[in-house]
């Protein structure tokens, strides 16, 4: 059974850090790039970061730069999303979604459909 599960998501005031999880299982690892995505009441969904062994770290976003990284420990078949400065515009629902290599970084971004898998999300709240 293919899993995609987040976990680390919480409340934690502005200017504090979060760092989510997103723990695979039911497919090769290796072979799919791995995104986090967003989505905050009344908005549409916005893809944040990506990661693939092909593509490296791939910024969906600007907001975001210098702010937050991505990084996969792949022995574990994890990738985290590590926050830090987080602002009240960052609070939404956090997912991670996998789609195949190659090219999977960016098509995932721009075609919804090229995702494979979905995770079930993870809240994220930011207390000004």
């Amino acid at each position: 059974e293919v899993q995609l599960v987040e976990s680390g998501g919480g409340l934690v005031q502005a200017g504090g850090s979060l760092r989510l999880s997103c723990a695979a299982s039911g497919f090769t690892f290796e072979d799919y790039a791995i995104g986090w995505f967003r989505q905050a009441p009344g908005k549409e969904r916005e893809g944040v970061l990506c990661i693939s062994s092909s593509d490296g770290s791939t910024y969906y976003v600007g907001s975001v730069k210098g702010r937050f990284t991505i990084s996969s420990d792949n022995a574990k078949n994890t990738v985290y999303l590590q926050m830090n400065s987080l602002k009240p515009d960052d609070a939404a629902v956090y997912y991670c979604a996998a789609a195949a290599l190659p090219g999977g970084c960016i098509l995932m971004n721009r075609y919804s459909n090229y995702v494979d898998f979905w995770g079930q999300g993870t809240q994220v709240t930011v207390s000004s």
